[in-house]
């Protein structure tokens, strides 16, 4: 059997129903069907009564809901924790480039030339062979200025620190200090 004949026998179920080649009515010859064969085009049944229930609606938010509920919190809980960690990539960048800025100039920059002194050259320093950073001085991820102090309050020649998120002295979690001596 063709697959031409097979669709035609097919054509002639569904238009007869399956009792049609029982009684031989499929029992056409090809060419008589094979023009009703190249006109045939499927068409798609609609059922009125398709669609979501309000219920199903319900309980697919609610779900969502949930998912949200869980992921949410542990999402921005990690957001928190990576902005103390761009701080700290932050602190440890700028440290090198303070250590640099003392190989070639001999000494830190005092507190009053600060961070900037890393960009721009300060006055009356003749070995100064910057910039030592390709950018300018970065501001922490909340948006402030690092603290810059030298000579160092913390054992250090200098201090290199940001408040955290809150911007004050002390703190935990997200508003605790990050600093170059810890």
């Amino acid at each position: 059997m063709t697959t031409t004949q097979a669709l035609c026998r097919f054509l002639c179920r569904m238009a007869q129903g399956p009792e049609a080649d029982v009684h031989g009515c499929c029992m056409v010859p090809v060419n008589a069907c094979s023009h009703a064969v190249e006109g045939f085009t499927m068409q798609r049944r609609t059922n009125p009564q398709r669609g979501f229930t309000l219920l199903e609606l319900l309980v697919v938010l609610v779900v969502l809901g949930l998912l949200a509920g869980i992921v949410a919190p542990k999402y921005f809980s990690q957001l928190g924790r990576s902005e103390a960690k761009v701080a700290r990539a932050q602190i440890e960048g700028l440290s090198k480039a303070l250590d640099l800025y003392r190989l070639e100039v001999g000494h830190y920059p005092n507190s009053e030339q600060g961070l900037q002194a890393l960009v721009v050259a300060p006055s009356g320093e003749a070995r100064w062979t910057g910039p030592y950073l390709q950018k300018a001085v970065p501001q922490d991820p909340w948006g402030r200025p690092y603290i810059y102090r030298q000579p160092g309050e913390n054992g250090g020649e200098y201090d290199l620190l940001s408040m955290g998120k809150d911007g004050q002295p002390g703190g935990d979690g997200e508003n605790a200090e990050i600093t170059s001596w810890q």
